[in-house]
């Protein structure tokens, strides 16, 4: 039964993983799972929604950021292949991939071990770089790369973190891309979701979602200072080792 504690966890979980290289998607999913939820509409909706809160914490830190005509325009062009590769793929994902633990644990599994090599061959490239010196054809491949995260498990962070580095761009320049690129990406996302559920929500539903917002909201603030800490100071190869060794726990745990 979806209760008030069970939105609260999800809204947690959503927001401190949402920015992290490890699938915010994967973990909703799996603590679905664990907590034994049904998979309706609503709560494919849930998780899709509370994603908001996520949105307004970056929002809320980077507003300047929003305003830099020349930020906006790269953050457009990399939202491009998403918006449109998300439009047409809307129904197979959300019937087929969203809540499909298979195809979580597999990119998970998958995701981290790509994050590990990709550290232990990786040459960071040295000078001042901001989010104004990625080039067009630059946010153009970050769209793309951001797009193989609709499949869940993948994780949108790792996706554009990693090729955002791979095609020469820094570690944190790249991450507070990633950060901006975000709130275009799930406010789609949300938007979509909620224009063809909402009529189907009653209002104890409605109160469930505000409480998961606000949960998602917090820690979501959390999550990135976390990450920018982190990244200044380690690799991501912690967090490739963390999800394949979630995979394990979690096969484990599934077949006792």
């Amino acid at each position: 039964m979806f209760t008030a504690l069970s939105a609260l966890l999800l809204g947690i979980v959503e927001g401190f993983t949402e920015f992290l290289p490890i699938s915010s998607t994967a973990h909703l999913s799996l603590v679905s799972n664990l907590l034994h939820l049904e998979q309706t509409n609503f709560l494919k909706t849930f998780e899709i929604a509370i994603q908001s809160g996520a949105i307004l914490a970056v929002l809320i830190l980077y507003w300047k950021k929003f305003l830099d005509w020349q930020v906006l325009k790269r953050i457009i062009i990399a939202f491009i292949p998403t918006g449109i590769l998300g439009l047409l793929f809307y129904k197979l994902i959300k019937t087929y991939l969203i809540g499909n633990t298979t195809v979580n644990l597999s990119a998970l599994a998958i995701g981290g071990l790509l994050l590990i090599l990709f550290e232990k061959w990786h040459q960071e490239k040295t000078g001042e770089q901001t989010v104004t010196s990625i080039t067009h054809k630059q946010a153009l491949a970050i769209g793309l790369f951001q797009s193989i995260a609709m499949i869940p498990g993948v994780s949108r962070s790792a996706a554009t973190i990693l090729g955002g580095m791979l095609i020469g761009i820094k570690r944190e320049t790249i991450v507070e891309f990633s950060f901006l690129l975000a709130v275009p990406t799930m406010l789609a996302a949300t938007g979509l979701d909620l224009i063809k559920n909402l009529d189907k929500f009653s209002s104890p539903q409605f109160n469930l979602l505000a409480i998961g917002l606000i949960a998602s909201f917090l820690m979501a603030m959390i999550s990135i200072k976390f990450l920018l800490l982190s990244i200044r100071r380690h690799p991501f190869t912690g967090f490739g080792v963390y999800r394949i060794a979630l995979v394990i726990l979690l096969l484990m745990y599934f077949t006792i």
